[in-house]
Protein backbone atom coordinates (compact mmCIF):
# COMPACT_ATOMS: atom_id res chain seq x y z
CA UNK A 1 0.00 0.00 0.00
CA UNK A 2 1.07 3.59 -0.57
CA UNK A 3 2.02 5.53 2.56
CA UNK A 4 3.76 8.78 3.47
CA UNK A 5 6.14 8.35 6.39
CA UNK A 6 8.21 10.76 8.48
CA UNK A 7 11.82 9.58 8.64
CA UNK A 8 12.98 11.95 11.41
CA UNK A 9 12.83 15.45 12.79
CA UNK A 10 13.17 18.28 10.29
CA UNK A 11 11.48 19.94 7.32
CA UNK A 12 9.09 18.52 4.75
CA UNK A 13 12.02 16.71 3.17
CA UNK A 14 11.56 14.20 5.99
CA UNK A 15 8.26 13.12 4.40
CA UNK A 16 8.74 10.19 2.02
CA UNK A 17 6.24 8.33 -0.17
CA UNK A 18 6.88 4.61 0.27
CA UNK A 19 5.22 1.25 -0.32
CA UNK A 20 4.45 -0.83 2.76
CA UNK A 21 2.69 -4.16 3.30
CA UNK A 22 -0.99 -3.81 4.13
CA UNK A 23 -1.46 -4.09 7.91
CA UNK A 24 -3.56 -6.85 9.46
CA UNK A 25 -6.05 -6.20 12.26
CA UNK A 26 -5.35 -7.93 15.56
CA UNK A 27 -8.07 -9.04 17.99
CA UNK A 28 -10.47 -6.17 18.66
CA UNK A 29 -9.19 -4.17 15.70
CA UNK A 30 -10.43 -3.36 12.22
CA UNK A 31 -8.70 -2.56 8.93
CA UNK A 32 -9.91 0.74 7.50
CA UNK A 33 -9.49 1.77 3.89
CA UNK A 34 -8.58 5.46 4.26
CA UNK A 35 -10.74 7.69 2.10
CA UNK A 36 -9.61 11.07 3.48
CA UNK A 37 -7.23 12.43 6.14
CA UNK A 38 -7.24 16.00 7.41
CA UNK A 39 -4.00 17.77 8.27
CA UNK A 40 -3.44 19.12 11.78
CA UNK A 41 -0.77 21.19 13.48
CA UNK A 42 0.08 18.25 15.70
CA UNK A 43 1.66 16.10 12.98
CA UNK A 44 3.65 19.08 11.67
CA UNK A 45 4.89 19.92 15.16
CA UNK A 46 5.76 16.25 15.66
CA UNK A 47 7.90 16.32 12.48
CA UNK A 48 9.49 19.64 13.39
CA UNK A 49 10.28 18.50 16.93
CA UNK A 50 8.11 21.12 18.62
CA UNK A 51 7.23 18.58 21.34
CA UNK A 52 10.95 17.91 21.84
CA UNK A 53 13.54 15.87 19.94
CA UNK A 54 14.50 13.30 22.54
CA UNK A 55 12.72 10.61 24.54
CA UNK A 56 9.92 13.04 25.50
CA UNK A 57 9.13 14.16 21.96
CA UNK A 58 5.69 12.62 21.57
CA UNK A 59 2.52 12.08 23.52
CA UNK A 60 4.16 9.25 25.49
CA UNK A 61 7.42 9.41 27.49
CA UNK A 62 9.34 7.14 25.09
CA UNK A 63 8.81 9.64 22.27
CA UNK A 64 8.17 9.16 18.56
CA UNK A 65 9.66 6.09 16.93
CA UNK A 66 10.70 6.78 13.32
CA UNK A 67 9.78 6.10 10.62
CA UNK A 68 6.22 7.03 11.54
CA UNK A 69 3.12 7.47 9.37
CA UNK A 70 1.37 10.68 10.53
CA UNK A 71 -2.30 11.63 10.23
CA UNK A 72 -5.11 11.59 12.80
CA UNK A 73 -8.26 13.10 11.18
CA UNK A 74 -9.33 9.95 9.35
CA UNK A 75 -12.46 8.82 7.55
CA UNK A 76 -12.82 5.58 5.65
CA UNK A 77 -14.51 2.21 5.27
CA UNK A 78 -13.97 -0.92 7.37
CA UNK A 79 -12.90 -3.72 5.02
CA UNK A 80 -11.66 -6.37 7.46
CA UNK A 81 -12.15 -7.18 11.14
CA UNK A 82 -9.99 -8.96 13.70
CA UNK A 83 -11.05 -11.66 16.12
CA UNK A 84 -13.84 -10.64 18.44
CA UNK A 85 -15.22 -7.93 16.16
CA UNK A 86 -18.69 -8.34 14.68
CA UNK A 87 -18.32 -9.11 10.96
CA UNK A 88 -21.37 -6.93 10.28
CA UNK A 89 -19.05 -3.94 10.68
CA UNK A 90 -17.38 -4.74 7.36
CA UNK A 91 -18.47 -2.08 4.89
CA UNK A 92 -19.26 0.50 7.58
CA UNK A 93 -18.17 4.08 6.88
CA UNK A 94 -16.39 5.46 9.95
CA UNK A 95 -14.39 8.26 11.51
CA UNK A 96 -11.67 7.43 13.99
CA UNK A 97 -11.45 8.64 17.58
CA UNK A 98 -7.79 9.72 17.52
CA UNK A 99 -6.16 8.19 20.59
CA UNK A 100 -6.11 5.20 22.89
CA UNK A 101 -6.20 5.51 26.65
CA UNK A 102 -6.70 3.39 29.74
CA UNK A 103 -8.30 6.31 31.57
CA UNK A 104 -11.80 6.01 33.00
CA UNK A 105 -14.68 7.60 31.12
CA UNK A 106 -14.34 11.36 31.30
CA UNK A 107 -10.62 11.24 32.07
CA UNK A 108 -9.24 9.39 29.06
CA UNK A 109 -7.74 12.58 27.59
CA UNK A 110 -5.62 13.19 30.70
CA UNK A 111 -4.54 9.60 31.30
CA UNK A 112 -0.79 8.99 31.52
CA UNK A 113 -1.01 6.17 28.95
CA UNK A 114 -2.75 8.26 26.29
CA UNK A 115 -1.26 7.42 22.86
CA UNK A 116 -2.07 9.32 19.66
CA UNK A 117 -2.60 7.97 16.16
CA UNK A 118 0.02 9.41 13.84
CA UNK A 119 2.47 9.87 16.73
CA UNK A 120 2.58 6.66 18.76
CA UNK A 121 0.68 4.66 16.13
CA UNK A 122 0.90 4.80 12.35
CA UNK A 123 -1.86 7.05 11.06
CA UNK A 124 -3.86 8.15 8.06
CA UNK A 125 -1.23 9.31 5.55
CA UNK A 126 -1.75 5.89 3.99
CA UNK A 127 -4.21 3.87 1.96
CA UNK A 128 -5.05 1.63 4.93
CA UNK A 129 -4.82 1.83 8.72
CA UNK A 130 -5.68 -0.50 11.61
CA UNK A 131 -7.46 0.83 14.69
CA UNK A 132 -9.48 -0.51 17.66
CA UNK A 133 -13.03 -1.26 16.56
CA UNK A 134 -14.43 0.46 19.66
CA UNK A 135 -12.80 3.72 18.57
CA UNK A 136 -14.34 3.71 15.08
CA UNK A 137 -17.57 5.72 15.02
CA UNK A 138 -20.27 5.90 12.37
CA UNK A 139 -19.46 8.65 9.88
CA UNK A 140 -21.67 11.70 10.63
CA UNK A 141 -22.03 12.88 7.02
CA UNK A 142 -22.40 10.98 3.74
CA UNK A 143 -19.12 12.40 2.42
CA UNK A 144 -15.64 11.15 3.34
CA UNK A 145 -13.80 14.45 2.85
CA UNK A 146 -16.36 16.45 4.81
CA UNK A 147 -16.38 13.89 7.62
CA UNK A 148 -12.58 13.83 7.90
CA UNK A 149 -12.18 17.36 9.26
CA UNK A 150 -13.69 16.94 12.73
CA UNK A 151 -11.90 14.21 14.68
CA UNK A 152 -9.00 16.22 16.13
CA UNK A 153 -9.92 19.83 15.37
CA UNK A 154 -13.57 19.29 16.22
CA UNK A 155 -12.96 17.34 19.40
CA UNK A 156 -10.41 19.94 20.52
CA UNK A 157 -12.84 22.80 19.86
CA UNK A 158 -15.76 20.98 21.48
CA UNK A 159 -13.78 20.24 24.64
CA UNK A 160 -12.61 23.86 24.86
CA UNK A 161 -16.19 25.10 24.72
CA UNK A 162 -17.43 22.57 27.28
CA UNK A 163 -14.61 23.47 29.67
CA UNK A 164 -15.67 27.13 29.58
CA UNK A 165 -19.29 26.16 30.32
CA UNK A 166 -20.48 28.85 27.95
CA UNK A 167 -23.91 30.33 28.50
CA UNK A 168 -26.28 31.85 25.90
CA UNK A 169 -25.60 35.55 25.40
CA UNK A 170 -22.06 35.50 26.72
CA UNK A 171 -19.42 37.14 24.55
CA UNK A 172 -16.52 34.95 23.38
CA UNK A 173 -13.35 35.99 21.57
CA UNK A 174 -12.10 33.33 19.13
CA UNK A 175 -8.51 33.67 17.91
CA UNK A 176 -7.23 31.89 14.81
CA UNK A 177 -10.82 31.88 13.62
CA UNK A 178 -9.97 30.98 10.03
CA UNK A 179 -8.15 27.75 10.96
CA UNK A 180 -9.41 24.24 11.54
CA UNK A 181 -9.97 24.56 15.30
CA UNK A 182 -10.85 28.26 15.17
CA UNK A 183 -13.56 27.95 12.52
CA UNK A 184 -15.14 25.17 14.55
CA UNK A 185 -14.86 27.22 17.75
CA UNK A 186 -16.87 29.93 15.99
CA UNK A 187 -19.59 27.42 15.09
CA UNK A 188 -19.72 25.56 18.39
CA UNK A 189 -19.72 28.67 20.57
CA UNK A 190 -22.46 30.37 18.54
CA UNK A 191 -24.61 27.55 17.16
CA UNK A 192 -24.43 25.05 20.02
CA UNK A 193 -23.89 27.22 23.13
CA UNK A 194 -25.59 30.42 21.94
CA UNK A 195 -22.68 32.77 22.62
CA UNK A 196 -21.92 36.00 20.77
CA UNK A 197 -18.63 35.43 18.95
CA UNK A 198 -15.95 37.95 18.03
CA UNK A 199 -13.67 36.26 15.49
CA UNK A 200 -10.04 37.32 15.10
CA UNK A 201 -8.44 36.76 11.68
CA UNK A 202 -5.67 38.23 9.58
CA UNK A 203 -7.54 38.89 6.36
CA UNK A 204 -10.88 40.68 6.53
CA UNK A 205 -11.91 39.15 3.20
CA UNK A 206 -13.11 36.25 5.36
CA UNK A 207 -15.54 38.44 7.30
CA UNK A 208 -18.76 37.43 5.55
CA UNK A 209 -17.99 33.71 5.60
CA UNK A 210 -17.16 33.80 9.31
CA UNK A 211 -20.37 35.68 9.99
CA UNK A 212 -22.22 32.99 8.06
CA UNK A 213 -20.57 30.41 10.34
CA UNK A 214 -21.84 32.28 13.40
CA UNK A 215 -19.51 35.16 14.23
CA UNK A 216 -21.30 38.33 15.29
CA UNK A 217 -18.21 40.50 14.75
CA UNK A 218 -14.92 39.97 12.89
CA UNK A 219 -11.70 41.90 13.58
CA UNK A 220 -8.19 41.72 12.15
CA UNK A 221 -5.13 41.10 14.29
CA UNK A 222 -3.25 43.33 11.87
CA UNK A 223 -5.09 46.36 13.23
CA UNK A 224 -2.98 48.92 15.08
CA UNK A 225 -5.76 49.17 17.67
CA UNK A 226 -6.94 45.58 18.02
CA UNK A 227 -7.82 45.93 21.70
CA UNK A 228 -10.01 48.93 20.97
CA UNK A 229 -11.59 47.16 17.98
CA UNK A 230 -12.62 44.24 20.18
CA UNK A 231 -13.92 46.36 23.05
CA UNK A 232 -15.88 48.59 20.66
CA UNK A 233 -18.06 45.63 19.72
CA UNK A 234 -19.08 44.40 23.15
CA UNK A 235 -16.98 45.83 25.91
CA UNK A 236 -14.92 43.31 27.92
CA UNK A 237 -15.54 39.69 26.87
CA UNK A 238 -16.65 36.79 29.06
CA UNK A 239 -14.25 34.23 27.60
CA UNK A 240 -11.42 33.61 25.15
CA UNK A 241 -10.93 30.53 22.97
CA UNK A 242 -7.29 30.77 21.93
CA UNK A 243 -5.12 28.76 19.54
CA UNK A 244 -2.50 31.46 18.86
CA UNK A 245 -0.53 31.86 22.06
CA UNK A 246 2.05 34.59 22.57
CA UNK A 247 1.21 36.84 19.60
CA UNK A 248 -2.24 37.72 20.98
CA UNK A 249 -1.82 36.83 24.66
CA UNK A 250 -1.48 40.39 25.97
CA UNK A 251 -4.50 41.51 23.96
CA UNK A 252 -6.71 38.63 25.05
CA UNK A 253 -6.01 39.28 28.74
CA UNK A 254 -6.65 42.99 28.26
CA UNK A 255 -10.14 42.43 26.81
CA UNK A 256 -11.26 39.80 29.34
CA UNK A 257 -13.69 41.07 31.94
CA UNK A 258 -13.18 40.54 35.66
CA UNK A 259 -13.96 36.89 36.37
CA UNK A 260 -13.36 35.97 32.73
CA UNK A 261 -12.16 32.61 31.42
CA UNK A 262 -9.24 31.90 29.10
CA UNK A 263 -8.85 28.54 27.32
CA UNK A 264 -5.87 27.69 25.11
CA UNK A 265 -5.28 24.64 22.93
CA UNK A 266 -2.49 25.78 20.62
CA UNK A 267 0.37 28.21 20.25
CA UNK A 268 0.93 28.77 16.54
CA UNK A 269 1.80 32.40 17.30
CA UNK A 270 4.43 31.62 19.92
CA UNK A 271 4.88 28.91 22.56
CA UNK A 272 6.31 31.10 25.30
CA UNK A 273 4.95 34.34 26.68
CA UNK A 274 5.23 36.82 29.54
CA UNK A 275 2.56 36.93 32.22
CA UNK A 276 2.21 39.52 34.94
CA UNK A 277 0.57 37.51 37.71
CA UNK A 278 -1.15 40.64 38.97
CA UNK A 279 -3.34 40.56 35.85
CA UNK A 280 -4.36 37.01 36.68
CA UNK A 281 -5.33 37.54 40.30
CA UNK A 282 -6.55 41.13 40.24
CA UNK A 283 -8.99 40.30 37.43
CA UNK A 284 -9.96 36.93 38.97
CA UNK A 285 -9.23 35.13 35.72
CA UNK A 286 -9.54 31.38 35.22
CA UNK A 287 -7.09 29.64 32.85
CA UNK A 288 -7.67 26.32 31.10
CA UNK A 289 -5.15 24.26 29.16
CA UNK A 290 -6.93 22.04 26.68
CA UNK A 291 -6.17 19.37 24.12
CA UNK A 292 -8.51 16.83 22.51
CA UNK A 293 -11.34 15.59 24.76
CA UNK A 294 -13.37 12.60 25.89
CA UNK A 295 -15.20 9.85 24.04
CA UNK A 296 -18.51 11.17 25.36
CA UNK A 297 -17.69 14.62 23.98
CA UNK A 298 -16.76 13.02 20.66
CA UNK A 299 -20.19 11.40 20.53
CA UNK A 300 -21.95 14.68 21.33
CA UNK A 301 -19.94 16.43 18.63
CA UNK A 302 -20.79 13.79 16.01
CA UNK A 303 -24.48 14.14 16.86
CA UNK A 304 -24.29 17.92 16.44
CA UNK A 305 -22.68 17.38 13.03
CA UNK A 306 -25.31 14.85 11.96
CA UNK A 307 -28.03 17.24 13.16
CA UNK A 308 -26.65 20.00 10.92
CA UNK A 309 -25.49 22.30 13.72
CA UNK A 310 -21.85 22.10 12.59
CA UNK A 311 -20.54 22.09 9.05
CA UNK A 312 -17.14 21.25 7.59
CA UNK A 313 -14.99 24.15 6.43
CA UNK A 314 -12.48 22.95 3.84
CA UNK A 315 -9.92 25.14 2.14
CA UNK A 316 -8.27 22.65 -0.22
CA UNK A 317 -7.58 18.97 -0.89
CA UNK A 318 -4.35 17.31 -2.01
CA UNK A 319 -3.60 13.78 -3.25
CA UNK A 320 -1.80 11.65 -0.67
CA UNK A 321 1.53 11.64 -2.50
CA UNK A 322 1.62 15.45 -2.29
CA UNK A 323 1.63 15.43 1.52
CA UNK A 324 4.80 17.56 1.66
CA UNK A 325 3.20 20.25 -0.50
CA UNK A 326 0.03 20.02 1.59
CA UNK A 327 1.93 20.53 4.86
CA UNK A 328 3.79 23.49 3.35
CA UNK A 329 0.49 25.00 2.20
CA UNK A 330 -1.01 24.37 5.65
CA UNK A 331 1.52 26.74 7.21
CA UNK A 332 0.63 29.64 4.90
CA UNK A 333 -1.69 32.38 6.14
CA UNK A 334 -4.90 33.44 4.44
CA UNK A 335 -6.65 30.06 4.45
CA UNK A 336 -10.13 29.30 5.74
CA UNK A 337 -10.70 25.83 7.11
CA UNK A 338 -9.02 22.46 6.78
CA UNK A 339 -6.53 20.92 4.36
CA UNK A 340 -7.37 17.32 3.46
CA UNK A 341 -5.32 14.50 1.90
CA UNK A 342 -7.10 12.03 -0.37
CA UNK A 343 -5.47 8.75 -1.47
CA UNK A 344 -5.41 8.26 -5.26
CA UNK A 345 -7.14 11.56 -5.98
CA UNK A 346 -5.67 14.03 -8.42
CA UNK A 347 -8.02 16.99 -8.03
CA UNK A 348 -6.54 19.54 -5.64
CA UNK A 349 -9.35 22.06 -5.27
CA UNK A 350 -12.90 21.46 -4.13
CA UNK A 351 -14.26 24.26 -6.28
Amino acid sequence: MKTVQVNGYGGVEQLEVVERPMPKPDAGEVLVEVKACGINNTEIWMREGAYGTDRESGWKPEGVQFPRVPGSDISGRIIEVGNGVDKSRIGQDVVLFPFTSGGADGTEHISEDMAFIGSEYDGGYAEYVVWPAALCYEMPLDDYVKSAVFSVSGLTAWHMNEQLQLQPGQTVLVTGASGGVGSLNVQIASRVFGADVIAVVGDMKMEQELKRLGAKHVVSYRSDQLTEDILANSGPVDAVLDVVGDALFKTTLAVLKNGGKFCISGSAGGQQTKLDFRTLYLKHLTFYGSVLGTRAEFGRMLKAIADGKLEPVIDRTFPLEEAAAAQSYFKKSGKLGKIVLIPDQGQNNLA
